[in-house]
């Protein structure tokens, strides 16, 4: 698959990633922690929906100076135990809100480094959710956990897989040495090789690698290289995501130095040549920034229409309400997104006070669910029926979205979509401006400073 980089250089402007509609900007004070209650009762009505859990470990050892995660920096293993006891209370507080008829069939340790804490530390979080929640052991679980493979050892990934751990996400960003030393993230290719053939023994899943594009001193030579190496290693994932350099907003960021960032030219080309090596290498390219294997259930997904995009990226089990835990984590429960406390001060407090640590939120109007609903299936399934969305919703979809229509014909004159009196359709030509196709259903992005966001490419 070829990028028609013209094309992509004039729709590169700023907006969403749309892992959330409406997007994180739009939650405010407003929602909160009675709010989320009620929703949270609310949605053990009906038949027993599926439960998904994100837990948030903010810790990490040193800073990689790309990052724009909320993290903190420490040696210290005092401050993850003060972490770990509030922690257990939030567990605590959340499973008294949801049915124990209600599954855990999704879960996803995310940070920060997860494997900053020890396996002790895991398994007793683990085992806390367990006591807490009804954990889902059977095979259709999806159990990932994102992993530093410079804080491994022999022991990790078997215990890992004990604990019930399934699939592996791991931070690879780029192989070539210079880059690494630039963002202050150092590991050699046999570290991540070595961590393979270990998942692989232990018949984990799947086993993801996370890339990035536009980082310092990247050349596409360079770039080309780290691809072939991950090419080689044949992970059953890939996410290859692009820098975004707003060091106003992240403070590691301010290391790096500017006059060292590929510019646009170099970004598309390191762009185009990640999707056509992996594409040619066999990978689907499931859209924006994320391919799969064939036989990888995300694949599949892809193919079945059960895709979905949530707070992850793209992802299987959209039939499951999201429950964040941890500092800033984000959880989406009905028609309602919620998020923590930021700050590890005022996360403390609440769950010291016995309160849920829910700072903001946002509860959708029918409006929003429409919309969420075109935009995901957009992004999703790359098709949009409009005869099926006024059935569900009982309006006339030229009339509600006249203007929207308007808009999307000059993407069809680029060849982003098609369309006929039933079927919007997402082009390959469209695939890698997926972004750029649902901002035309955004109603809040007309009233939101574009520099919220990141560049679309």
């Amino acid at each position: 698959m070829k990028l028609d980089a013209a094309l992509i250089r004039r729709y590169d402007s700023h907006g969403p990633r749309y892992t959330s509609y409406p997007t994180a900007v739009q939650f405010h004070s407003g929602f909160d922690e009675q709010s989320y209650r009620r929703v949270a009762f609310l949605s053990n009505a009906g038949a027993p929906r599926p439960l998904s859990i994100y837990v948030h470990v903010p810790f990490c050892a040193k800073p990689c100076f790309y990052c724009g995660c909320n993290k903190i920096i420490t040696r210290n293993p005092v401050h993850a135990e003060q972490y770990l006891k509030r922690l257990r209370r939030e567990i605590e507080l959340q499973g008294s809100l949801f049915e124990r008829r209600r599954s855990v069939r999704q879960m996803h340790f995310g940070g920060g480094t997860p494997t900053y804490l020890t396996m002790a530390q895991l398994g007793g979080v683990f085992d806390h959710l367990g006591r807490h929640f009804s954990i889902d052991r059977s095979e259709r679980r999806e159990f990932s956990i994102e992993i530093d493979p410079r804080t491994l050892d022999a022991n990790t990934l078997p215990t890992l897989a004990q604990f019930g751990f399934n699939r592996l996400s791991l931070g690879v960003q780029d192989f070539d040495p210079r880059v690494q030393h630039a963002v202050n993230r150092e590991q050699s290719p046999a570290q991540i090789a070595e961590c393979m053939a270990q998942a692989r023994a232990l018949d984990y899943r799947s086993v993801s690698f996370d890339l990035i594009y536009g980082l310092p001193l990247q050349t596409v030579e360079s770039f080309g290289q780290t691809l072939d190496t991950v090419i080689g290693m044949r992970p059953d994932r890939i996410a290859a995501y692009g820098y975004a350099h707003m060091p106003r907003l992240f403070k590691a960021q301010r290391a790096i130095h500017t006059d060292q960032l590929p510019d646009a030219d170099t970004r598309l080309q390191l762009l185009a040549l990640t999707v056509e090596r992996l594409t040619e290498a066999g990978y689907v390219y499931i859209g924006m920034d994320h391919f799969a294997l064939p036989d990888d259930d995300l694949a599949r997904a892809m193919r079945d229409g059960s895709l979905h995009r949530n707070f992850q990226g793209y992802s299987t089990h959209g039939d499951c309400d999201l429950i964040g835990l941890g500092v800033s984590a984000i959880g989406a429960v009905g028609t309602s997104y919620s998020q923590n406390r930021k700050d590890l001060s005022g996360y403390y407090a609440a769950l010291d006070q016995g309160r849920l640590p829910v700072e903001r939120g946002i509860a959708l109007s029918v409006d929003d669910v429409l919309r969420r609903e075109v935009i995901q299936r957009l992004m999703c399934k790359g098709e949009l029926s409009m005869r099926e969305i006024e059935g569900r919703y009982a309006l006339d979809f030229s009339n509600y979205f006249a203007g929207e229509l308007v808009a999307l014909n000059a993407l069809a004159g680029d060849g982003l979509i098609t369309s006929d009196a039933d079927t919007i359709h997402v082009t390959e030509r469209g695939r890698s401006l997926l972004r750029t196709i649902a901002m035309v259903f955004d109603a809040y992005l007309p009233r939101a400073a574009s520099t919220q966001f990141s560049k679309v490419i």
